[in-house]
């Protein structure tokens, strides 16, 4: 089982990056592919995923939380790796896990793929796991810088901005001093700001 990689971002593309480590170069399935920088060095945290017909495929995750979310959903029957990154990015680990938690269904339903019938099945299946991911001291109003950039593109790309020019104000925000921090409403202010100067 590989559990964490370390390396070097050598390409993006939509919802999976290249990561250069060491003398291998793995091609890794991300929920939000936006927030990663070409040349910029992260650790993921991966979980290697066993499809009958397609093999082995191997997914990265900003957090150790956000795995352990992917994980419980595909521990729901009938929903898959796809579904379950959609909801991270889409969504998001926390918010889902407060929808969840607390049985809203319309929540569930934004996500591309997801009905009603799903999002109560879902409810139905994973409240009780929820509870104990809660109760081990997870805390929903916390993030992780990588997380909150990765939010940040999310907010971008509602607002129509390219894939390119996201990919930039991300970047300028990795540059910054002091990133770590800033607050996600500093994170959009400095993001935004970036992308009027450029338009």
């Amino acid at each position: 089982m590989i559990h964490m990689v370390q390396g070097t971002i050598q390409e993006t593309g939509e919802g999976y990056i290249a990561l250069e480590s060491g003398i291998i170069t793995l091609l890794i399935q991300v929920p939000q592919s936006a927030g990663f920088v070409l040349g910029q060095n992260i650790r993921l945290q991966t979980h290697l995923h066993w499809n009958q017909e397609q093999g082995p495929s191997l997914f990265g995750f900003a957090t150790a939380l956000d795995r352990s979310i992917f994980q419980l959903i595909i521990s729901c029957s009938g929903l898959g790796p796809k579904i379950a990154l959609a909801i991270l990015a889409d969504l998001g680990g926390k918010s889902f896990l407060e929808a969840v938690h607390t049985g809203n269904e319309d929540a569930l339903t934004k996500v591309s793929g997801i009905g009603a019938k799903k999002a109560e099945q879902m409810i139905v299946q994973l409240k009780h796991k929820v509870a104990k991911l809660l109760d081990s001291g997870v805390e929903l109003g916390q993030t992780d810088t990588l997380g909150q950039w990765q939010t940040v593109s999310q907010v971008l790309q509602s607002l129509n901005y390219s894939r390119g020019e996201i990919s930039a104000a991300i970047k300028h925000l990795n540059e910054q001093p002091a990133t770590m921090q800033l607050s996600f409403d500093q994170l959009m202010r400095h993001a935004l700001s970036f992308l009027a100067k450029k338009a």
